[in-house]
């Protein structure tokens, strides 16, 4: 079993994406057999990187607002909402607000 304050873990910079940090608060490191959790930051303004991937993401808001951006369509959300990209669909999370933008994502271990 895992108890600790997300802080606890060091946030790194996402080098590709200038203003966003992650956090890899559970891992396999953890004995997570199956799923990551990584706590993104993204400084006003910034975006994650718009890219696909074989996996899913499970996509919970903290705080903040912005668009999520995929190829048919971008779609806004604010704190509490949650997103859900299916594996392959290209996708870009945009900070449009003024604060720090945090999300938690869940991914499977690749």
């Amino acid at each position: 079993m895992k108890v600790q304050h997300y802080t606890d873990t060091p946030s790194a910079a996402v080098e590709e994406a200038p203003g966003v940090s992650v956090r890899w608060v559970i891992s396999d490191k953890d004995g997570a057999p199956n799923f990551a959790m990584r706590v993104f930051d993204v400084a006003p303004g910034a975006s994650t990187p718009y890219h696909q991937h074989p996996w899913e993401h499970e996509v919970f808001i903290l705080q903040g607002q912005g668009v999520v951006k995929g190829e048919k369509q971008n779609r806004p959300f604010s704190e509490h909402f949650v997103v859900y990209i299916a594996p392959n669909e290209m996708h870009q999370f945009v900070n449009q607000g003024e604060g720090v933008l945090r999300f938690l994502c869940l991914i499977p271990h690749v």
